[in-house]
């Protein structure tokens, strides 16, 4: 995409003759009028004392152009002048609607800056000149705020950034019958609670930040948000992008299209060296004359512009037109819990196998204990969350020197009258094996545990684990996956007989996406459902950024699976419950899936400690899927040699 920067860039710099804006001038917001440019920016004076804190105070100045680059006529517009916004007044975004301009900026209340003292205000004017009335808009901690340029299902909305100081941030919507709730304290008080609920999911990682740019544009195929996303915010690494997303017209909620690549970095000197260095940050944009105009600051110290012609932008953006989906947790996980009791399950429950049988779904799950010995147990649901039995017993142990350091992280498969358990083989040291049982399933049923003799499928010398087989065979073959760091592999094989001339080999491989949620490593969750679009794989990806595990979603082709038609370019499932954290990390790692009515049901290990539950619209996933599958993640050849 051809985004080119304005030659003269900064197109404002900050004034020396202006004491209110001797430091810096950035941020700039911009709204055509009367074919007059109106752009209002945050201006900062040098140091003064300000209720006795020395201090560079933020304002908000307007200036004026006829094309739109080149701004003069700079005057004061909002000051300092109500207790919550004693120390200044930041990065105002300005909207017009029922004749009114709505000013939205950043109000300081405490110095030195604090979570506390760092909310939303507003600014009301008739004519950009003067201010008419001023009003406290968040209680709690914000930024960014922009009203949308006309009224969503005959509703006021707003876009901004909740919790910029209490990361992670979230950008969010909120809606109003009248222009007054704006201001209420008691309706933001109630909408906070749900916050959750009104976020657009544009984040990932939790060393992320985001943060709304400019008012949305309208646009024949969304609402066009440009916004500021901060890679690995809280580390050396930290990398400041701009970027572009389409939101629903009707439910700004659900994204629509995105450009996956930044739309802008810091590159250029006026970006890198500064008051803030290599720190870029969109305000203002505007759509004229088949450009696009997006106008950023530099390094918290001036104004500059960049063009892209509007064409190449929605040419260069994934437009969907679904809403993301995601899993709904159960508000009551987790569901099962070690049993201090039970010798056997004393340390820790998870990475449970699930599978319905005659209107009962039974979660094989892994078991750990106190000396770290895994095994497996049992547990019995009918509505897919409520537990109405689990066994005392274990009913599967290590039984095999190769497996004497425990059993773990089953994925169970029905192939005629038979279930099929492949799960991780440990005894000891650094590498672990695939290992395979089966049982009746009558004598499953009847709790009578005759299992068959286990056997190791895959070769030695290997760190290979996460396996399960089809619950079909093609072309008279059985398939097999399994995960070689850092993919999964893909295997046929004609019988179910493993022994040195047949481990599996990794016949093709599939790899993480780089730079994506998933970049570290990948391995599949549940045993793959089939459906009319193909195989559906639910899978977990751990990242680069910040290790921990999440989960996404693929489909398989349904006569050659190992061909992926299509991937979730976000992650479906998400640790973000103090349940699913251990040491720092975050971990969910689904094993097992059924369907109940539309839902899928997937059971998870939360934090490597416990068993929980999240549902998904079945549909509504796989439609999501198919509209991706015009886009192909062919395999590659094995990156790990087989002995």
């Amino acid at each position: 995409m051809n985004i080119t920067r304005y030659p003269k860039n900064p197109i404002l710099l900050p004034l020396n003759k202006n004491p209110w804006e001797s430091y810096a001038a950035f941020n700039g917001s911009v709204i055509k009028t009367n074919d007059k440019y109106r752009m209002l920016y945050r201006a900062m004076s040098s140091k003064q004392f300000v209720s006795g804190a020395e201090l560079e105070l933020s304002v908000i100045a307007t200036a004026e152009s006829a094309d739109g680059i080149d701004f003069d006529n700079r005057k004061l517009l909002i000051t300092p002048s109500e207790d919550w916004d004693t120390f200044g007044c930041e990065d105002p975004r300005v909207t017009m609607l029922d004749n009114e301009y709505f000013i939205f900026y950043t109000a300081l209340s405490t110095f030195p800056f604090s979570a506390p003292g760092i909310k939303v205000g507003l600014a009301i004017s008739d004519d950009l000149s003067t201010v008419k009335e001023k009003h406290l808009i968040t209680p709690f901690n914000a930024k960014a705020m922009t009203l949308f340029p006309e009224k969503i299902n005959g509703k006021y909305a707003v876009l901004f950034t909740a919790n910029t100081d209490l990361p992670p941030s979230k950008i969010a919507v909120a809606y109003f019958d009248k222009k007054e709730d704006l201001w209420s304290e008691k309706f933001w008080n109630k909408w906070y609670k749900s916050l959750d609920e009104q976020t657009l999911p544009l984040t990932w990682s939790s060393l992320d930040q985001v943060e709304v740019g400019a008012t949305p544009i309208k646009t024949e195929y969304g609402w066009l948000l440009i916004y500021c996303y901060i890679e690995n915010y809280f580390t050396d690494q930290r990398q400041v992008q701009i970027k572009g997303v389409l939101l629903d017209l009707k439910d700004p909620k659900k994204i629509v299209g995105e450009i996956k690549k930044p739309l802008l970095v810091p590159e250029t000197d006026y970006e890198i060296k500064g008051n803030v260095p290599n720190t870029i940050f969109a305000n203002g944009a505007i759509i004229e004359k088949e450009s696009l105009s997006i106008y950023y600051s530099a390094c918290d110290t001036s104004v500059c512009l960049a063009e892209v012609p509007v064409k190449e932008l929605f040419s260069s953006m994934q437009i969907n037109n679904v809403a993301p989906v995601k899993f709904e947790k159960f508000k009551e996980n987790p569901i099962l819990k070690a049993i201090p009791e039970h010798s056997w399950e004393s340390k820790a429950v998870f990475n449970p196998a699930a599978i319905s049988l005659e209107g009962k779904i039974y979660i094989i799950y892994r078991a750990q204990s106190g000396d770290d010995i895994s095994r497996f147990g049992l547990a019995v649901s009918t509505d897919g969350v409520s537990i109405e039995e689990r066994l005392p017993d274990p009913i599967y142990s290590p039984r095999e020197d190769f497996e004497s350091r425990g059993c773990e992280d089953p994925r169970i498969t029905q192939i005629g009258d038979k279930l099929y358990i492949c799960y991780t083989a440990y005894a000891g040291g650094d590498l672990t094996r695939v290992a395979l049982t089966s049982i009746s399933v009558e004598n499953f049923l009847k709790r009578n545990w005759d299992w068959e003799k286990p056997i190791l499928i895959t070769a030695p010398g290997i760190y290979d684990k996460d396996a399960c087989i089809f619950p079909e065979t093609f072309g008279g073959k059985y398939l097999f996956l399994h995960r070689i760091t850092p993919g999964i592999s893909v295997d046929y094989s004609k019988t179910l007989t493993f022994g040195e001339s047949n481990w599996l080999r990794t016949q093709s491989y599939i790899i993480p996406k780089p730079h994506s949620w998933d970049d570290e490593k990948i391995g599949i969750g549940p045993t793959p459902v089939k459906t009319t679009y193909g195989w559906l794989l639910i899978y977990h990806g751990i990242s680069k950024k910040d290790h921990f595990y999440r989960a996404g979603a693929m489909l398989m082709d349904l006569k050659e699976p190992q061909i992926i038609i299509a991937r979730t370019e976000y992650p479906i499932l998400e640790p973000t419950e103090d349940y699913e954290k251990i040491d720092g990390r975050g971990i969910v790692f689904p094993c097992g899936m059924v369907e109940l009515e539309k839902y899928l049901y997937t059971y998870y290990g939360g934090g490597d400690g416990n068993i929980c539950v999240a549902k998904i619209n079945t549909q509504e996933l796989l439609t999501y899927l198919k509209d991706q599958v015009n886009k192909k993640y062919l395999v590659t050849p094995p990156l790990v040699p087989h002995r």
